[in-house]
C-alpha cells in the first residue's frame, strides 16, 4: 500500500484552507476578523475585570501584555521586516525597522521576556494599547493591498502566519477566562452536546504519510516534512470522549487508584490533590461544572474537556484502551472523513512532540524547536478554536500536567 498524502479531497474545511492558501485580499478579511474577535474578547475580559489583573501564574498572561504581544508579533515580521517577501526562507536576524512604539520589543517579545517579569512590566494603559493595535493592524493592510493579485505563498507567509498567531492567542485568552471566571457571552465559544458514540473506525494496517509534504500553501515548521509511516490495523473511536463515558472512571474511585496512573501522573494527582476533573465537583450522585464564575449541572452530553494528559492515560488503563499516536489520528481524519469526527475538544495522543526527519526551523524560531522535549502532542481543534486554525496536519503541544487547555481524548483498542 502506498503512503497516502493531502489531495484536494482531504477533508480540510474551507475556514483553514482560507487561512492557508487565500490571496491577499482574503487574508486582509481574516485578519480584520481576527482583529474583531481580538477586540470583543479583550472587552469581556474588561467589563468582568476592570483593573485588567490577573493571579501570577504559569498558565496566565496579565491581558494587556497578551494584547500588546498579539500587536507586536505583527508590526515586528511585517511591518518592520523587509525580508517578509522571502517567507519561510527569510533571516529572522535581518534588519527590522522601528517598532510604533519605543521600548515595545523590551515589553513584548515572548522570546526575551521571562514569563514571571510579564506581570512587573510598565506597559502602556488599555487605550494606548488599543490604539496601537488600530495603527499597527492599518500598516499590515497597507503591506497587503500593495502585493499584486499573483502574490505566492512566499510573500504571503508572514501575513498567514500572523493572522494563525492571533487565532491562538485569542483561544488563549478564552481558556484564561475560563479559568478565571470571566463570562464570554459570543455563542460561538461555547461547548455544544455530543451524539451517542457511534461505532469505533477500524482502519487496515498500511502505510500513511505523517505532515504535510510541500502542498501549496501555508505550514508550520513542526508539521514539515512528511514521511512515510507503517501503522497496524487500528480500532479508534469515532468521537471524543464524553462525560458520560469518562466520569464512570471517577465515580469507580479512580482517582484513587494509582494503578491506574503512570508514576508522573501519579505524582501530579498528589500534587494536585485532584479528587475530579479541574472545573467539576460532586453534588450528591451528580456532578455541577464551573463555568463562568458559577457552578452549574454539569450535561454529560459534552465532552470531556479540561484533562491533563495523565488523566487521559489512566482513563484508558481503567477502560482497557489506550490513547492514539498522531499518526493513527491524522490517518483516520483523512482516511475517514465522514466518520472521524474532530472539533469538540484537542485531543492527546500518545506521540512525544519531536520534529519530523528533515525539519528546519522557519523564521520564527520561537514557535517549535524550543519545545521538542517530549511533551505530548494534541491534534484536532476545540469548540474555544478559531476555525481558521482547525486543520488535520495542525500539531498542538502542551506538557501532561497542564489541564487549563479544552483538552479530552479519544481512545484506541489495545
Amino acid at each position: 500500500m502506498h503512503a497516502q498524502s493531502l489531495t484536494a479531497a482531504a477533508p480540510v474545511a474551507a475556514p483553514a484552507l482560507a487561512a492557508r492558501r487565500g490571496g491577499a485580499a482574503e487574508l486582509a478579511r481574516l485578519l480584520q476578523a481576527a482583529r474583531r474577535d481580538t477586540l470583543a474578547t479583550f472587552a469581556a475580559w474588561r467589563a468582568a475585570r476592570p483593573a485588567l489583573q490577573v493571579p501570577p501564574r504559569a498558565e496566565l498572561n496579565p491581558p494587556l501584555w497578551e494584547l500588546g504581544h498579539v500587536g507586536w508579533f505583527q508590526s515586528w515580521w511585517l511591518a518592520r521586516f523587509p525580508a517578509r517577501a522571502l517567507g519561510p526562507r527569510a533571516d529572522p536576524d535581518g534588519p527590522r525597522l522601528a517598532p510604533l512604539r519605543d521600548g515595545a520589543d523590551a515589553l513584548y517579545d515572548s522570546g526575551r521576556v521571562p514569563h514571571d517579569r510579564r506581570w512587573s512590566l510598565p506597559l502602556p494603559d488599555a487605550e494606548t494599547t488599543l490604539a496601537d493595535l488600530g495603527r499597527g493592524l492599518a500598516q499590515t493592510l497597507d503591506l497587503l493591498a500593495a502585493l499584486p493579485a499573483d502574490a505566492g505563498d512566499e510573500a504571503l507567509y508572514f501575513f498567514r502566519l500572523a493572522l494563525l498567531h492571533e487565532d491562538l492567542h485569542h483561544e488563549a485568552a478564552l481558556y484564561m477566562a475560563q479559568s478565571l471566571g470571566v463570562p464570554i457571552a459570543d455563542a460561538r465559544w461555547q461547548p455544544q452536546p455530543l451524539p451517542e458514540p457511534p461505532p469505533p473506525l477500524r482502519l487496515p494496517a498500511g502505510a500513511w504519510s505523517l505532515g504535510s509534504g510541500g502542498e501549496a500553501g501555508f505550514a508550520f515548521d513542526n508539521e514539515l516534512h512528511g514521511q512515510a509511516v507503517a501503522l497496524d490495523a487500528t480500532e479508534i473511536d469515532a468521537q471524543v470522549l464524553r462525560w458520560a463515558e469518562f466520569l464512570p472512571f471517577a465515580d469507580d474511585g479512580g482517582y484513587d487508584q494509582p494503578h491506574w496512573w503512570s508514576d508522573a501522573g501519579w505524582r501530579w494527582r498528589q500534587a494536585t490533590g485532584r479528587d475530579a476533573p479541574r472545573y467539576l465537583r460532586r453534588d450528591g450522585g451528580g456532578w455541577l461544572q464551573w463555568r463562568a464564575g458559577a457552578w452549574q449541572p454539569l450535561d454529560r452530553r459534552l465532552a470531556a474537556c479540561h484533562l491533563s494528559a495523565f488523566e487521559a492515560e489512566a482513563w484508558c488503563r481503567w477502560s482497557g484502551r489506550r490513547l492514539p499516536t498522531e499518526a493513527e489520528w491524522e490517518r483516520a481524519a483523512f482516511a475517514a472523513p465522514q466518520a472521524f469526527s474532530w472539533g469538540a475538544v484537542w485531543e492527546w495522543t500518545a506521540s512525544p512532540f519531536a520534529p519530523y526527519p528533515g525539519f528546519r526551523p522557519h523564521p520564527y524560531r520561537d514557535y517549535s524547536a524550543p519545545w521538542f522535549d517530549g511533551r505530548p502532542v494534541l491534534r484536532g481543534a476545540s469548540f474555544m478554536t478559531q476555525p481558521r486554525l482547525a486543520h488535520p496536519r495542525y500539531r498542538n503541544y502542551f506538557p501532561a500536567h497542564r489541564d487549563d487547555v479544552p483538552a479530552g481524548l479519544r481512545s484506541c483498542a489495545r
